[in-house]
This record gives structure tokens, sequence and C-alpha cells, in this order.
């Protein structure tokens, strides 16, 4: 399994507090990349206004730090482009019945 691999792994462990599906599959994550012992991480949020705003981007550099290859993380939060419904994976879509 690749380092990428094992932070998505990572990812998927984390739920937004709302919905019964992990931020990965809800398509919350737009990138992820891994030069030497360093991840970049682009992600979103559902709305501004969301109220885990504070909290979800750490959870998200910590689950990255749990890989055993990644000394730092440099996690990036974006609002281009704005998140919506289609960026939900087949399965999330089938979870939240849309």
């Amino acid at each position: 399994m690749s380092t990428k691999e094992k932070i998505i792994e990572e990812i998927k462990k984390i739920y937004d507090p709302e919905l019964p599906v992990n931020i990965y599959e809800l398509g919350l994550i737009y990138d992820i990349q891994v030069e030497d012992k360093k991840a970049k991480i682009k992600m979103t949020l559902t709305t501004p206004n969301c109220p885990v705003a504070e909290s979800l981007p750490k959870e998200v550099k910590d689950g990255a730090m749990q890989v055993e290859e990644i000394e730092d993380v440099d996690l990036q939060l974006v609002w281009d482009p704005p998140w919506n419904k289609d960026m939900m994976s087949e399965a999330a879509k089938l979870e939240l019945n849309l």
C-alpha cells in the first residue's frame, strides 16, 4: 500500500458529525500529495459556517500524521471549487439515499 493510500485509510476513519459517512467519501478531500515524508492535503467543508470548521482540519492532519512514513502535513482548507453533493462517492450517495 502506498503512503497516499495509507493516508486515505486514516482519513476514512473521520466522519462528518452530522452524517453517517466518512469525509473522504463525502468528497471533502480534494487532493493528497506525498513528497518525501511530507503530505500536502487540500480539503474543504460542506459550508464555510460548518460547526466543525476548527476541529475537522485538525483531525485530518492528525490522521495523516498516524502514517509512519509521514513527518509533516501541510493542510490547506480551500473553498474553490465549492463543495456540492455531486462530489460524493456513489457509496456515500447510497448511504444517504441520494
